[in-house]
């Protein structure tokens, strides 16, 4: 709890932009999945860098920790006060502050959503291509380092952004990065900061990468005879070279879910969602060749959308697979996991996985950006029922160690938060070290969202 002083200061920095109501703070005790933790002290809602300087000095001075939000949709408990403290909702910095065309580049606040930002830009010809699925917040798509299903072709949030403005725990106010494509001048410090999860500072502008709006759009989905012959057929497009904007993968139960929640009728099998951006000329062929290809590995049913609402109903329905996999078992909670490696071991790691969890007996539908080796399981479990809910631990944990065995990652975008605390070590070792150094040189006094992704970070 704070201390009337530190109320009384918090209140005269953010006046009514300062909450203690119950329902405010409950809003920002919620997890898009299992993950849980405590409840924030208080929640403001600040509208200047200078304002969020000011409440880390304040921060500092009473020794309370700050945590970063931003839409609210991390699934590993990013945002989640696990020792109270204030929250610092950024919904009222969500301007575009400065698009520069020439230099293709937009500086924004950090609470500006992506679709929003992409609104904005629409007159431009260019766009943000980073899509998480989720209309998440710039400043937690960076904090988070997330990606999405158009990283395959457009990279991730670690590519696409350029430099930015970063409030460390002492209330010194940093900038990183500059307008020129490349520097060579010191340490990477956006880098740093991007993929941070607001432990080493508070992100209050971004300046981001934009990429032209394609002339020609096309998107396919195909079934296929099984889910090896799916993702065979995902190896083998990105071995020949083609270039998809999105590869997108759906099993078969995930394909269920859809349809019923979706009111789509795409046919009971495994599916290939992909979609190519670029000239008319060069996307027919690649149309062609991928046709090709994707018959050789037994693609039937393959239809193309060209026009842009079929497009729209196509990706709306993969955006919400996540809310349709939860509504195929009212009133379940999700284990979601998010493993990432090579292309070359992605058929053994999702044929492994599907394997194991057919035994477990635990409901966990699969997909995926399987073009980057990107793939989720999402395990439902009844959270009245702890048996359920530690087999679908011990599940995301096997996939975790089979990623590690296999040359991958135990997270592709979701991060670390403190959900997947537990499986720092095993993939950095010493490494992992190396950032809790980094996070008390920052943050001596462990207040910038404590709890979370380095070593010693207490787990609710």
């Amino acid at each position: 709890m704070l201390n009337v002083p530190a109320l009384t200061e918090l209140r005269a920095l953010f006046g009514d932009r300062m909450s203690v109501a119950g329902t405010v703070l409950a809003e920002h005790s919620q997890s898009e999945s299992l993950v849980t933790a405590g409840t924030p002290d208080a929640v403001v809602f600040p509208r200047t860098t200078d304002e969020v300087a000011a409440l880390a000095a304040w921060s500092t001075h009473h020794l309370v920790p700050l945590i970063g939000w931003g839409a609210g949709t991390s699934l590993e408990g990013h945002a989640l006060a696990v020792a109270g403290g204030v929250t610092v909702d950024f919904r009222e910095m969500a301007a575009v502050l400065e698009v520069r065309p020439e230099d293709r580049l937009v500086r924004v606040q950090p609470g500006l959503t992506r679709e929003a930002l992409n609104h904005e830009l629409r007159t431009t010809g260019l766009m943000f291509p980073v899509d998480p699925g989720a209309n998440a917040s710039i400043g937690g798509m960076a904090a988070t380092r997330a990606s999405g299903t158009t990283a395959v072709r457009y990279g991730t949030m670690r590519d696409n952004v350029r430099g930015l403005t970063v409030v460390l725990a002492d209330g010194r106010v940093i900038h990183t990065g500059t307008g020129a494509p490349k520097s060579s001048a010191g340490y990477d410090l956006t880098a740093l900061f991007v993929g941070s999860e607001g432990t080493l500072g508070l992100i209050t502008e971004l300046t981001l990468k934009l990429h032209g709006q394609p002339e020609a759009v096309m998107t396919a989905v195909a079934a296929f005879p099984s889910v090896g012959k799916a993702v065979d057929c995902v190896i083998a497009t990105m071995q020949m070279g083609l270039s998809p904007a999105r590869i997108e993968f759906l099993d078969t139960d995930t394909v269920a879910a859809c349809n019923a929640f979706s009111n789509l009728t795409l046919p009971l099998a495994p599916q290939l969602l992909v979609e190519f951006h670029g000239h008319p000329e060069g996307l027919a062929e690649d149309v062609r060749r991928f046709r090709e290809l994707s018959g050789e590995f037994g693609a039937e049913g393959l239809q193309w959308a060209e026009q842009q609402e079929d497009r729209t109903r196509l990706w709306a329905a993969r955006h919400a697979a996540y809310r349709a996999i939860l509504a195929s078992r009212p009133d379940a909670k999700a284990v979601v996991t998010d493993v990432c490696v090579p292309i070359s071991a992605l058929a053994q790691a999702v044929e492994e996985t599907r394997a194991d969890i057919a035994a477990s007996g635990i409901p966990g539908p699969i997909l995926g950006h399987v073009g980057d080796g990107n793939f989720h399981a999402i395990l439902m479990v009844d959270p009245a029922h702890p048996d359920e809910v530690a087999t679908a631990k011990a599940l995301a944990a096997r996939m975790a160690e089979r990623s590690l065995r296999l040359g991958g990652t135990i997270t592709g975008e979701h991060g670390v938060g403190f959900g997947k605390l537990g499986l720092m070590a095993d993939e950095h070792d010493e490494a992992w070290q190396v950032m809790g150094t980094l996070k008390r040189t920052l943050d001596p006094l462990n207040l910038m969202n404590p709890g979370k992704l380095v070593p010693g970070a207490a787990q609710p």
